[in-house]
């Protein structure tokens, strides 16, 4: 989704985007009901439970053994309290609000429109027999390339799904909120949850697969 401002991993990334201490590292959202694993890595619940999946779950940032998390209530309280702007209307909303507000802002949403359009037009694409103009992504593990969203899910799952190592999403790198350094830690769990159709025949939806934290504006209250 929008914020101008998300914790993903700390340093570089956090610098530049002030919210990224709000993001979680698997789905790249904001976080929602955060819970702290035992290493310190806070994750979404949701997506905790996803990553304790495997027969040896490791961290997906430090890659320690993981086990079932407690709930970060310090960190869910700095979420309702810090507010972020909205890039469409510029409306002021605590964190926790904001997924909801832009599902249903037609300002914002018609600022993530502008930014589709500036971005289809650098965007690799190939034919297809069935639509036109199909948009195409490297892996982000090996150097095959020209895959749309299903193509790449489908090569990463057959090839790389015990690759433990942290990479970029070239499908969120490729959008103009994105963040070419920002890495994934567990990229095949992102693909599934973050990217379930195409980028260019499920427009629409795919807007909603914007990292809320990369397009909000923070107010600076919790530094």
């Amino acid at each position: 989704m929008a914020l101008d401002g998300g914790s993903g991993r700390v340093g570089a990334a956090a610098a530049a985007n002030p919210l990224s201490r709000f993001t979680c590292p698997v789905c790249l959202e904001v976080y929602e009901k955060p819970e702290r694993a035992p290493c310190g890595h806070v994750f979404c619940a949701v997506c905790l439970q996803q990553c304790l999946k495997p027969k040896k779950p490791v961290c997906g940032v430090c890659r320690s053994a993981l086990s079932l998390g407690t709930k970060a209530v310090d960190l869910e309280k700095q979420i309702e309290a810090t507010e972020a702007t909205c890039s469409g209307c510029k409306k002021k909303l605590a964190l926790s609000k904001m997924r909801n507000h832009v599902a249903s802002c037609s300002k914002y949403q018609s600022y993530l429109m502008e930014g589709v359009k500036a971005t289809t037009k650098d965007m690799t694409y190939q034919p297809s027999r069935n639509i036109p103009n199909r948009f195409t992504f490297p892996c982000p593990y090996c150097p095959e390339k020209n895959f749309d969203q299903e193509g790449l899910a489908e090569h990463c799952k057959m090839y790389h799904s015990t690759d433990t190592k942290s990479v970029v999403c070239p499908i969120c790198a490729s959008m103009p909120w994105g963040d070419p350094n920002y890495r994934s830690a567990n990229f095949m769990d992102h693909i599934q949850r973050r990217h379930q159709f195409s980028y260019d025949t499920f427009v629409p939806i795919a807007l909603f697969s914007v990292p809320l934290s990369s397009l909000l504006k923070e107010d600076k209250r919790w530094e």
